[in-house]
């Protein structure tokens, strides 16, 4: 079985994964103001790792990225419907909730 239980570890990305992630990015409709965002925490986070020997960092990364452009067609359908969208409901936040 491959099933693991809910509290183990994620596996860790492909090698390639950053460069796979970044051509998602710059094909998006939203490229011209992910694209900067996503290099400079993508250097940030390299750079974090370099000091501690961590990856947690780059690997939150490239989980959040892959969760936001995951999402991009949903939430642009939703505001699309003209809804409301005042309540500013912060993705960090949703995607905390997913991790319980």
């Amino acid at each position: 079985m491959s099933a693991q239980p809910i509290d183990s570890p994620a596996p860790p990305p492909a090698p390639n994964a950053a460069a796979q992630l970044r051509a998602r990015i710059a094909a998006s409709s939203r490229a011209d103001r992910w694209l900067p965002a996503f290099d400079l925490q993508w250097s940030q986070a390299l750079d974090t790792a370099r000091q501690s020997l961590d990856l947690n960092r780059v690997y939150e990364l490239l989980t959040t990225w892959t969760r936001r452009l995951d999402t991009e067609g949903v939430v642009d359908a939703f505001l699309a419907t003209g809804c409301d969208t005042s309540d500013g409901v912060a993705l960090e936040d949703v995607v905390a909730g997913l991790r319980r």
